[in-house]
């Protein structure tokens, strides 16, 4: 009874997020409807037993993700009203592109039951263990059978996030505004670190 109505209650937020996500006007709510959805949604994970997705849901999309989102729309100057004459004047297209889509899935729906499309089958080669938990599973196929595409994937990503740091750096010539000799701070004495001045009536300061 209780998973019941946890599930309803969770089923309702999802889809009223979802809906005030769209429908809010300020992209800041917009963002914040969506976290919203994005929590209830986990919510929804743990009651089948998807405890890996329901976490995902909250460190990924939650943590990073819908934060980005966030900080983004934050820091952009948005101009409310040119936003909303963008929207009427792009809405024929999304209508296409809806209807399209929705032409499409329909299109894939019937060909599937016509049996038109074979869908694969598992082999049994990844048949979950009885005993263990969803994430013990998850981490005997992920770190066994595919190991190796794992570790070429992390590598890839390492080398992704090496390339767009040395793309975006760039050094200061020495002597810049703003460069600091690490040593030559070091090595300076007391004495060096402030120099008295004494300036003649009228004559102002030397820099």
């Amino acid at each position: 009874m209780i998973q019941t109505l946890a599930f309803y209650l969770f089923a309702f937020l999802v889809l009223a997020s979802g809906v005030f996500t769209i429908l809010a006007r300020n992209p800041v709510h917009s963002v914040l409807w969506l976290i919203l959805a994005f929590f209830n949604a986990a919510g929804l994970m743990i009651l089948v037993g998807a405890e890996f997705i329901a976490a995902l849901l909250v460190i990924v999309y939650v943590g990073a993700v819908a934060v980005l989102f966030l900080f983004v729309v934050m820091m952009l100057d948005i101009d409310f009203a040119e936003l909303r004459a963008g929207f009427v004047k792009n809405f024929p297209l999304g209508i296409a592109i809806a209807l399209v889509l929705l032409a499409e899935l329909i299109l894939g729906i019937g060909a599937y039951r016509a049996g038109a499309l074979e869908l694969g089958v598992p082999d049994g080669s990844a048949a979950p263990l009885m005993d263990r938990s969803n994430l013990e599973n998850l981490g005997t196929v992920l770190y066994g059978k595919y190991l190796f595409l794992f570790e070429a994937a992390g590598i890839i990503l390492l080398v992704a996030m090496v390339g767009a740091i040395a793309l975006t750096h760039r050094g200061r010539p020495e002597g810049a505004r703003g460069h600091q000799d690490i040593g030559k701070q070091v090595r300076r004495r007391p004495g060096e670190a402030t120099e008295m001045k004494k300036p003649e009536i009228g004559k102002g300061v030397e820099l």
